[in-house]
Parts: C-alpha cells; structure tokens; sequence
C-alpha cells in the first residue's frame, strides 16, 4: 500500500473517474495501477534482471511516452464537458479506465527501483526463496488493490454532493495537474 498511496497522477486520476464516472470506474482504473505494481514487485522479487535492466535502459523514452500521454490525458480531461446525470456518460469503458492506468504505471521503470529497495530491505533478494517472493508480490498486488478500493470507496461517498458545476472545476483541476505532471516527466529526463 506504501507505494501506492501517494498521491501523484494515477491517484487524480482514480478520484476524477470515481467522481465523474462512479465507484467502479475508479476502483478499475485502480486495478490497472494495481497490476502494473505486481508486474513491477514480481520483477524486483523474482530478480527478472534482464527485464527490469531492459525497462531501465529504455526509461527515457519510456518516461517520454507516459509523459506525453500524461499530457494528452490531462488536456482531454480539463476540456471534458460534465453530464446533467449519469446516464449522459460514456466513460470508455471498463477495459479503457484499466488499460489506461496499467499503461500510464508501466511506463514509470522508476518504480521499479522503489519495489528493487523495499525488497532488499525486507531481505527479499534474486535467487531467493521463490515461494516467500510469491507472498511478497501477492502482498504488492493486494495492498495496492486495496489502496484503489478504499480511494475509490471513500471518494465515492462524496460523489452525491459534488454539483455539475463542482465536477467543472475539478475537471480543471485534475486535468491541469495531470499535465503537470506530464510535462514535469519529460522536463526531469
């Protein structure tokens, strides 16, 4: 959970749809952040090394194209326009707010030197015992899985006072912030 709780543009992300779109929009859009961080803890864990050195020796452009679609997304979302009611949204989809998450998580191979640390300093290391990594990376998926329900849950307790005019202005907000962060990912390379 520590290493998804922070909030950066995945977390806006998750709070925009669960205020736009509903609680489970969210809480997909969280499973796909979820996955990725299992797919990077079993990485780190199960010392795949010459993955985790491929994804690190492509960081730049990977961190370029995250940012850039970090960018496109935040644009889209603070131009979007907000329905009346519910039934006037398409939100993309299931499968799209999952995708999009898991994409967005995935080309961030910064993450894995965060889960590479956490498991050293548990005294997870490569070669180890593959059972205890399993637990570990099982631990990763869930803890992040649950991170993604609570945010998803919690913020959907205030979905039914947020007012179209509100989710305007949150649209704004989250949009500008997702930009930022795009362009802060490209700007730092």
């Amino acid at each position: 959970m520590s290493i998804a709780a922070p909030v950066g543009p995945i977390a806006l992300l998750c709070i925009r749809r669960t205020l736009a779109d509903g609680r489970l929009v969210g809480f997909i859009s969280g499973l796909g952040a979820a996955t990725a961080d299992g797919l990077y803890g079993a990485i780190a864990g199960f010392g795949l090394s010459f993955l985790s050195q491929a994804l690190l020796k492509n960081q730049q452009w990977l961190r370029i194209l995250g940012g850039l679609y970090l960018c496109y997304l935040g644009t889209r979302i603070f131009l979007s326009k907000v329905a009346e009611r519910a039934t006037d949204r398409n939100p993309g989809g299931l499968a799209g707010a999952y995708a999009s998450t898991f994409l967005l998580t995935i080309t961030n191979p910064v993450t894995i030197i965060a889960f590479l640390a956490v498991f050293a300093g548990l005294g997870v290391t490569a070669g180890g015992n593959p059972k205890d990594a399993g637990v570990l990376v099982a631990g990763v998926f869930l803890g992040s899985a649950f991170w993604w329900l609570a945010l998803a849950l919690g913020v959907g307790l205030l979905r039914t006072r947020i007012t179209p005019k509100i989710l305007i202005w949150v649209n704004r907000l989250a949009g500008a912030l997702i930009a930022g962060f795009g362009v802060f990912a490209i700007y730092t390379l």
